[in-house]
């Protein structure tokens, strides 16, 4: 297991040591290539088709769909919890704090499981359609191609209480955001790999004030384009202004529909959009996560090759429950009755 080398060392190592025994692994599960390979040979081709039409009318649906999959794993392992709405008998993830204002895409994951179940009804659970169409939703917008496992169940239960205590923030500081990632039996490399998902999608204001009003200033380079990009963020979101909240910026300033590493570029110059971002890079305790943002800064291909090894991890990330006791949903906001 990689660590952070630092004076605060032993602080992290403590914190580590503390959480692992109650960890969410990104342990092996019962997943395989060929899963569908009889039961529904069509449906890698389903999914991809539904990503292109999605993707084409508008790229940034590419980043909802991978931050869905993103906040699907993180809260009882990848399961589909994340896609369940409110019944009267269960609390969806939905409308939790950290979720709430921050997940679309849904819509596009119900197309493509109407598609699946007009040709294979009652096979493809909504994890594995959620998994794989996040990879999809990355290869089609310059990113990497890697294979997909798959196997999942669709879980019974959603973890409403469990998006508060998993999902990283974007005020959040260095040491918690890489607790999160080893809870799931991710490593440092991975947090910073899979950090670099923000190279696509957008973050409202109420997200990035804090940083824009605060130490952005200090880690850029201040020179002429860093102010002027600081002015134009400043003018999207003013101080004390929650009528702002809502309005939104690229995470990635440089190329913000395009999969690439750019992300790590930006905060190589200090200029990362959110403080969870940046502290990658400049955070005091930042020695081993920034030698690997300067290492995928200068070398895309090691970005990519990591990103697509750090993502079969992600969606590895499985529990008990959803093997013993899980389903494949009919209809992914609801549990079958």
């Amino acid at each position: 297991m990689e660590l952070l080398l630092n004076s605060k060392g032993l602080l992290l190592l403590a914190l580590i040591i503390g959480i692992s025994s109650s960890s969410l692994l990104a342990s092996e599960p019962l997943l395989t290539l060929d899963y569908y390979k009889t039961t529904c040979p069509t449906v890698l081709e389903i999914v991809r088709k539904e990503m292109e039409c999605a993707v084409l009318s508008n790229p940034r649906n590419a980043a909802l769909i991978l931050r869905l999959h993103f906040h699907d794993c993180f809260v009882q392992g990848c399961d589909g919890s994340v896609l369940l709405d409110d019944t009267v008998t269960l609390q969806g993830e939905k409308r939790a704090p950290n979720n709430v204002h921050a997940l679309k895409g849904f819509r596009i994951i119900d197309r493509i499981k109407n598609r699946l179940e007009s040709e294979c009804p009652g096979i493809v659970s909504c994890a594995d359609i959620l998994t794989i169409a996040a990879r999809d939703a990355v290869v089609l917008v310059g990113g990497p191609y890697w294979d997909v496992p798959v196997g999942r169940y669709d879980s019974k239960t959603a973890g409403y209480a469990l998006t508060e205590t998993n999902i990283p923030t974007a005020d959040e500081g260095l040491l918690s955001i890489i607790s999160k990632f080893i809870y799931q039996g991710l490593s440092v490399t991975d947090v910073v790999a899979l950090s670099g998902a923000h190279t696509i999608g957008k973050a409202r204001c109420i997200n990035f004030r804090n940083r824009i009003y605060g130490d952005f200033s200090t880690t850029s380079e201040k020179n002429q384009p860093s102010r002027v990009y600081l002015n134009k963020l400043k003018s999207i979101c003013p101080p004390q202004n929650t009528a702002a909240n809502n309005n939104e910026s690229d995470m990635d300033h440089l190329t913000p529909n395009l999969f690439d590493n750019s992300y790590f570029q930006i905060l190589v110059q200090g200029e990362g959009l959110l403080t969870s971002d940046q502290e990658l890079y400049s955070s005091i305790l930042a020695i081993q996560t920034k030698k690997i943002v300067s290492k995928y800064a200068e070398n895309p291909i090691a970005f990519f090759e990591q990103f697509s090894e750090s993502m079969v991890k992600l969606g590895n990330i499985t529990n008990s429950e959803t093997y013993t006791n899980g389903e494949v949903r009919k209809n992914c906001r609801f549990i079958n009755t």
